[in-house]
């Protein structure tokens, strides 16, 4: 194929899956494009099966020299690139089976606010304190950068802070309002997320948003961050808030990890869980499990009793927490989403059944 040729197809597929409302394209040797829509993957049948060529010609249509050699380097890596200053997409190309794979995550130009993404309006309040720890957890593409980049950008239009963000790549260009912010792309601005945010305690920052906390140098680092006057936001692929502190203790020597409970329990604002579920109506919509720390909750993470917060969450609504089954429920007595969907997505479906009040009418297969 011509050069030509190569980046007139990539670039109708970009606009197609826009266009789509997808959220992910897939380029994988021996299938047809692929779109992800609403959670589902959809072959582009239309288009001819991918042949190793092709694959390759998209990467190297995507990649420069310098990225190029990073990726025959280390077998995969990770950037962002913009559609025409259109579209912005977050892009990991890599090796399988000997063979170029490409995976391309559409990153949205308008940037929503919680209302708009059905996210609860406290999760705002995180947002006012001048120093912490706010995490916003969940599987992959479950919208965590969305929601963090709603708070990043309420920040921007209500505050006059400087807000440093550290990115793997960079994903939502915020446009500066009362905020300097200045947008950090580990690989191309900063060689690793630890020496970005060492270097994000001398640069006079307010607020410092973490696109991922992926080893125990950074954590510990955000850690010190958050108890030195900076309100840190951050991600971690874990599933509830339980589980967030206890991987986050777990990444640490076992001599440390009583010191690191301490520190957690100071510095701790809160943690948001969410998973996107199909709405009945077409898209998805977040069910979410929201902590906020209080007493209760900080002496059993300083006691290591972190099995217990389930119950906290559940018996403190009054303070403004869900568990994720309430949250579930909710949705589901709202009629946006299905009984399926939200059994899927259960902790506890008994107790999702009791919540809704239906008990035994409901019949579900297990």
């Amino acid at each position: 194929m011509s050069s030509l040729h190569v980046e007139q197809r990539i670039k109708n597929l970009l606009r197609l899956g826009a266009q789509q409302n997808a959220s992910d394209l897939h380029f994988a040797v021996g299938r047809h494009p692929t779109l992800r829509i609403d959670g589902k993957l959809i072959p582009l049948e239309q288009e001819a099966v991918l042949v190793p060529e092709d694959t390759k010609a998209f990467a190297d249509f995507f990649m420069n020299s310098n990225t190029k050699e990073k990726f025959i380097a280390d077998g995969e890596i990770d950037f962002s690139y913009n559609l025409e200053d259109k579209i912005r997409f977050r892009t990991n190309v890599f090796y399988q089976r000997g063979h170029v794979g490409i995976v391309m995550r559409i990153i949205n130009t308008k940037i929503k606010s919680l209302d708009e993404l059905s996210v609860p309006q406290l999760v705002y309040e995180f947002a006012n304190f001048s120093q912490g720890l706010f995490l916003v957890t969940g599987p992959v593409g479950h919208g965590k950068s969305t929601t963090l980049a709603a708070l990043i950008d309420y920040i921007n239009h209500n505050k006059k802070q400087h807000i440093l963000t550290i990115e793997d790549p960079v994903e939502y260009m915020y446009e500066q309002d009362l905020c300097i912010i200045n947008q950090r792309e580990i690989g191309q601005d900063s060689q690793n997320f630890p020496n970005a945010l060492r270097a994000a305690l001398r640069e006079d920052s307010n607020v410092i948003l973490i696109g991922e906390m992926r080893d125990h140098e950074t954590i510990r680092t955000a850690i010190t961050a958050a108890e030195t006057g900076h309100l840190i936001f951050a991600t971690l692929h874990t599933n509830d808030a339980a589980q967030t502190i206890d991987r986050i203790v777990d990444t640490f020597p076992s001599h440390q990890q009583n010191q690191i409970r301490s520190q957690l329990a100071n510095v701790l604002l809160g943690v948001m869980s969410q998973r996107l579920i199909p709405h009945t109506n077409g898209g998805r919509i977040p069910a979410v499990e929201i902590m906020i720390k209080n007493h209760a909750v900080e002496n059993l993470i300083r006691e290591d009793k972190t099995y217990q917060i389930d119950t906290v969450i559940e018996t403190s609504q009054k303070e403004g927490m869900i568990s994720l089954d309430r949250s579930l429920a909710e949705l589901l007595q709202a009629g946006d989403i299905t009984l399926d969907h939200a059994m899927t997505y259960a902790k506890n479906r008994d107790y999702v059944r009791m919540l809704v009040g239906r008990g035994e009418q409901i019949q579900i297969e297990e």
